[in-house]
């Protein structure tokens, strides 16, 4: 881990440098709308398409496109997540790369291979609120149509713009972090592809001109910082992986474990002020408790060990306050 640290120096982080960025050409979205008033058709037909278009004229076609000021002071995250080692390894690269410039950060697009719970959407959030900018979700487990990231035409009942659109136009930045989570278990029928867009959108030339389906104006998504999550890369298209920089995420080691539940506990225990009536650290039982947990599991059942403590009005936690593993109960209730 000491290798991990020292690819940079890491000066005193400052606020994060923005600069707008153009997300789209009014023009086109007006010629659009010209057009529409022109067709025929009854006028609720065509009501969500004229308001996506009016939308996008309010807001104006500019976001944030937001960088650290300098390479960031990374250590807290490789104490709480050291089992992702080398993807913050690669951020820290790119963050080093666009520092004293006029770049924009560009992160190649990362693909988090490993079992459920290890801590790869929790991954992605820190790494948004690293670099100044927001994070969305796009859950493909349950997803069964091709147009949740490309949007669905306009001429289906039910239409709607996609998931990088609303990214865009709805968010305040250009550069986003979009997680694409359980890639892997994307259902494609013989009409949709559900990881058709991919293919355009994780190629920085082809993602400037990115088209949604539905409102069929030019997007740039050129600047989204992108984060795939699977538990099986074989149902990924050889395509797609060859875009992506690919990094196994290892279940934590017992010893890595403790720390993840020590910095979780005392995380949590900072962040609410009923944390001050609390022991500063965790008794080395509890964190044997916690370590055998994905670390998924853990900080619920950090909350649910202080709320049961509270109840018998201790200000330690004891290893009954936690929940059971494999019950999906706790002691006495609490919600998880």
């Amino acid at each position: 881990m000491s290798s991990s640290r020292s690819l940079v120096a890491t000066p005193p982080m400052g606020l994060p440098i923005a600069h707008m960025r153009t997300v789209f050409q009014p023009e086109d979205v007006e010629r659009k709308l010209a057009r529409l008033q022109q067709a025929a058709g009854s006028e609720r037909e065509h009501e969500i398409l004229r308001n996506t278009w009016q939308r996008m004229l309010e807001r104006g076609p500019q976001r944030f496109a937001v960088k650290p000021s300098g390479v960031p002071d990374m250590a807290p995250l490789y104490e709480l997540m050291p089992n992702f080692g080398e993807a913050l390894d690669d951020v820290k690269r790119h963050v080093a790369l666009s520092q004293d410039s006029r770049d924009s950060l560009e992160v190649t697009p990362m693909l988090l291979l490993g079992p459920p719970g290890v801590g790869k959407t929790h991954f992605a959030r820190q790494i948004a609120e690293l670099l100044g900018t927001s994070m969305n979700l796009v859950p493909m487990s349950s997803m069964t149509a091709g147009w949740l990231l490309s949007g669905s035409s306009s001429q289906w009942k039910g239409a709607r713009p996609g998931k990088v659109f609303e990214a865009l136009i709805e968010g305040q930045y250009a550069n986003p972090v979009i997680v694409v989570d359980e890639i892997d278990k994307a259902s494609a029928d013989a009409q949709y592809d559900p990881l058709g867009a991919l293919y355009s959108l994780l190629e920085h030339d082809t993602a400037q001109h990115f088209i949604d389906e539905f409102a069929e104006v030019p997007i740039d998504a050129s600047q989204v910082i992108w984060v795939t999550t699977a538990n099986d890369e074989r149902a990924i298209p050889e395509p797609i992986l060859n875009r992506m920089n690919v990094y196994e995420i290892q279940t934590p080691s017992p010893e890595a474990a403790r720390k993840i539940a020590a910095n979780l506990y005392r995380s949590i225990r900072a962040e609410h002020d009923w944390g001050q009536r609390f022991a500063p650290e965790p008794a080395a039982d509890v964190l044997d408790a916690l370590s055998a947990m994905p670390p998924r599991e853990m900080r619920r059942a950090i909350v649910t060990a202080f709320g049961n403590a509270r109840l018998d009005e201790r200000d330690a936690v004891e290893p009954d306050d936690l929940p059971r593993q494999g019950s999906g109960k706790t002691r006495i209730g609490f919600l998880q």
